[in-house]
């Protein structure tokens, strides 16, 4: 059984044919609520937002104030928004270091008290466990360059990790491959 194939109104209108009928109605307040929140939701599937960020997406869509913090709150409110969520799971991330995680969570939005505290978790052993190991892995790649401490730090530095636990691990790496230890930065006394 052959069904008709459905015309786009485009093409209807070139036939000749009547488009649809009348103007959209706006909708009623509480449509407008379950699209935004749908919304939200869909957004929040994507990706973990900080509420900076969801609070962003949302007037874009809607000129409502009061709207965007009423969706704001019931997401809040079923759990699936939390900054806090969302500084952990940053904090977590492995090859990124201090600087890069706080920076991160600035830019997104987070309060500077709840970055404070994710960062004071953070354990300063394991990052420089980290590093050395990051570095371990592509010092053949930097070797290979004309100043591969520079390099190395280059890289290490957008990672996030501090100068003074990059020059030690330089060094190290230097020393295990042989190669005579970096003079810059000098080393404190």
């Amino acid at each position: 059984m052959h069904r008709p194939r459905r015309r786009s109104p485009r093409r209807e209108a070139e036939e000749g044919a009547e488009p649809p009928a009348g103007p959209r109605t706006p909708p009623t307040p509480e449509e407008a609520r379950e699209a935004l929140l749908a919304y939200a939701f869909r957004a929040l599937g994507a990706r973990a937002l900080t509420e900076t960020e969801l609070r962003t997406k949302l007037q874009r869509r809607s000129d409502d104030e009061a709207l965007v913090a009423e969706v704001l709150g019931r997401v809040r409110e079923l759990g699936y928004q939390d900054d806090a969520q969302v500084a952990r799971a940053e904090n977590a991330r492995r090859g990124v270091g201090t600087h890069r995680v706080r920076q991160t969570l600035k830019r997104r939005g987070v309060e500077e008290t709840l970055i404070t505290d994710t960062l004071a978790g953070r354990d300063p052993d394991q990052e420089a466990e980290d590093l050395r190991s990051m570095l371990e892995r592509r010092w053949a790649s930097f070797a290979r360059k004309r100043d591969p401490a520079a390099s190395a730090y280059a890289f290490l530095a957008r990672r996030g990790y501090p100068g003074s636990l990059i020059w030690p691990a330089i060094r190290e790496q230097q020393a295990q491959a042989g190669e005579e230890p970096s003079e810059w930065p000098p080393e404190d006394d």
